[in-house]
């Protein structure tokens, strides 16, 4: 005959819905980016010809939005489940992954202080590859013209930066009617301007973003200083309640004797 006995160990149930609770916002957000990027993509016809990724040589926004939206679909769906069905090898991998995205974050925030330059040099060679795509894509071209309009700002350096545009160039032979010109998003909304010409001119008194970037982060550090901690807080949260929820579940498996 056999003889079992059960252990007084259980499983909080507080924690599992917590933990449930946490990742259903992660998978619901994670069908929202998802469905926001394939849309985006169906109205640009990209589903219907996909080597239009293939021929964009700048960043294409919808790319960074599915990237996202797989994650945390894929870490909502491991969380939610794993919490419900108890499975430790899913939470596991909820938890690892969580860990993973946390110490890359850190990471980033830690190497970006310590070599400025070489951060700034990517990020100048980052935004003139996109210069150069600027009318390639739509989604493209409003993430530029939000960025100009919102730091008052004109390319990497300065508005010669949109010479490298073939639309934009200003050299004798290029045909477009916008050369030698710039993206409306450079120009400064003038009240005394009456004409076209007038509004136009303002963009030489623009600076780069690349500077424009530099001023805005001291003066917003405790905004971004912010975000990251709140962001942490609920990372190390989600890690805490996985960990105590996995360490219960091992702690009832582990009281029973047969």
């Amino acid at each position: 005959m056999h003889y079992y006995r059960y252990s007084t160990a259980e499983v909080s149930c507080c924690y599992k819905y917590l933990l449930f609770s946490y990742n259903i916002i992660f998978w619901l957000s994670g069908m929202v980016l998802l469905g926001i990027g394939l849309w985006a993509w169906s109205e640009k016809g990209t589903l219907s010809d996909i080597t239009k990724v293939t021929r964009l040589h700048g960043f294409d926004p919808v790319w960074l939005v599915l990237v996202v939206g797989v994650i945390m679909f894929t870490l909502g769906f491991a969380g939610c489940v794993g919490a419900l069905r108890e499975n430790i090898c899913l939470l596991k991998f909820f938890c690892g992954a969580i860990v993973i995205i946390f110490f890359m974050e850190l990471a980033v925030a830690v190497l970006a202080f310590l070599f400025q330059d070489w951060v700034r040099d990517r990020a100048k060679e980052f935004f003139e590859n996109n210069i150069k795509s600027y009318r390639d894509d739509i989604d493209l071209q409003n993430l530029i013209d939000s960025l100009q309009k919102a730091n008052h700002c004109c390319g990497a350096q300065g508005p010669d930066d949109w010479n490298l545009n073939q639309y934009f160039n200003c050299s004798a032979d290029n045909p477009s009617r916008e050369r030698c010109g710039v993206p409306f998003s450079c120009c400064i909304a003038d009240p005394a301007a009456k004409t076209v010409i007038e509004f136009k001119q303002a963009w030489d008194r623009h600076k780069g973003c690349i500077s424009a970037l530099e001023a805005w982060l001291p003066r917003n550090i405790y905004i971004v200083a912010g975000v990251f901690l709140v962001i942490s807080i609920l990372q190390i949260f989600g890690i805490y309640l996985a960990r105590t929820l996995m360490s219960d579940i091992e702690a009832v498996k582990s009281g029973y004797h047969f």
